[in-house]
């Protein structure tokens, strides 16, 4: 593909240089994968249940924003390190972008990893921001893999959760999509939509069988803090559904997505056989990862750091050669043993208790014996040999069990851990 003016610009561009070392790729721990992840902080509209910073693009500067990306990206990518195995381009909606400049950055991001040589690069995307045009530069750029937001199959419930897309355009997407050369699709499905029924969250996930995708991830809806949801919810306006409903929802997922030949691998992600999500993998193993863009987080196995989440500042440190992380932070031991046991315990498969003593030191068969026996007791959880695994009762109050075992850390002499939640808060605690 040609390169644009912005992809020369971001390998090119010399303006970038920080007051202090920026934390990329030669801080990162050499084992293991490396991930990165972009954040593109623009969408049409902001859904009113969605957490993750992302403002309308109105009349922002887009190829300023994107310009400032790939510099970005350029300086934590610069030196020796261990190689980028994942690259996940979320936000956000990444496909708001016109085709030619949606071009120019993912060829920049392209060129960047390109000796590296991932093995998974995705890009989000809204049915309604997909065309021809558009699939056609992202498989030009290397793009492998398209996690589609397609949420509901139902015009109510996608109202509900201000998504602008009618149900019809989702297979009509999926189908450019296929037709311009992406074959790995991811879509993501919520539950716990109030007014949803069990009736219709069957039909939605019948109807993503349908259109043959290689992965679906199915989301609890969240009240999350701070979002225009919630502050409907505290206002009475919204009813909440039930716990056990839910519980009944998640149940009839795992049920169908089985029947479909689906692995249930994490709590919310499911996968036809070798086609689980290699970058959230890096993620639930709590191995390292890059992030570039406004507000997105990155860690080095030892380091963390996050970048202002203000597009416009961040765009103004960017051009300024200032670090555009708002906040760094040394992780300790005890830190990344917490983090390593909130993360791993999500996964299916189950949470290997030797492997956990030998990377951290501490010991869940010792510190947590009694806390395990009364998991198995309860029939929240079984252990097969070293390994802890949930039930599918304690799927469904796993933060809860996470936090157990979290305060089996705490109460070691010395250690002051913080307080565990995960994305989802816990349920029937």
């Amino acid at each position: 593909m040609e390169k644009g003016p912005l992809h020369a610009g971001a390998r090119r561009d010399p303006a970038m240089r920080p007051n202090r070392p920026i934390i990329g790729r030669a801080k990162c721990s050499p084992t293991g994968p490396l991930g990165l992840y972009l954040h593109w902080p623009y969408c049409t509209t902001k859904c009113g249940y969605c957490d993750f910073y992302s403002v309308p693009q109105g009349d922002a500067d887009l190829s300023r924003t994107a310009r400032a990306l790939c510099q970005e990206l350029s300086l934590r990518l610069a030196g020796a390190g261990p190689q980028v195995r994942t690259v996940f381009f979320g936000g956000g909606t990444p496909t708001t972008m016109a085709a030619p400049l949606l071009a120019e950055v993912l060829a920049a991001i392209h060129e960047a990893v390109t000796s590296d040589a991932p093995v998974e690069f995705t890009v989000e995307a809204n049915p309604a921001t997909v065309d021809a045009a558009k699939a056609q530069v992202l498989r030009d750029c290397g793009v492998d893999r398209i996690s589609l937001g397609a949420q509901s199959f139902h015009h109510a419930e996608l109202a509900f959760l201000e998504r602008l897309h009618d149900p019809a355009v989702i297979p009509v997407a999926v189908r450019v999509l296929r037709d311009g050369g992406i074959a790995n699709i991811n879509l993501d499905l919520i539950f716990g939509v109030p007014g949803q029924t069990l009736a219709s969250w069957r039909e939605s996930l019948l109807r993503a069988l349908a259109l043959g995708p290689q992965h679906l991830a199915c989301y609890g809806l969240t009240y999350e803090p701070n979002t225009a949801l919630t502050q409907r919810l505290r206002q009475g306006a919204i009813t909440p559904c039930d716990d056990g409903f839910e519980a009944e929802q998640y149940a009839l997922a795992i049920e169908v997505l089985a029947e479909a030949g689906f692995e249930h691998y994490e709590i919310s992600n499911f996968a036809l056989p070798g086609r689980r999500c290699a970058h959230n993998l890096i993620y639930w193993h709590n191995a390292p990862y890059l992030a570039v863009g406004p507000s997105a987080s990155g860690f080095t196995g030892t380091e963390r750091y996050k970048n202002i989440a203000q597009h416009g500042e961040y765009v103004r440190r960017v051009e300024a050669g200032e670090d555009p992380a708002a906040d760094h932070e040394e992780v300790g031991r005890a830190t990344v043993a917490l983090e390593t046991l909130m993360m791993g315990m999500r996964l299916v498969e189950g949470f290997d208790l030797a492997e956990f003593a030998g990377r951290t030191g501490y010991d869940l068969r010792i510190l947590a014996a009694e806390r395990l026996a009364s998991m198995q007791t309860q029939g929240l959880a079984e252990i097969r040999g070293e390994t802890l695994v949930l039930t599918r009762r304690g799927l469904l109050l796993a933060d809860g069990i996470i936090a157990e075992l979290a305060m089996a850390l705490d109460e070691r002499p010395g250690l002051a851990l913080p307080v565990v939640r995960t994305s989802r808060p816990a349920k029937g605690q």
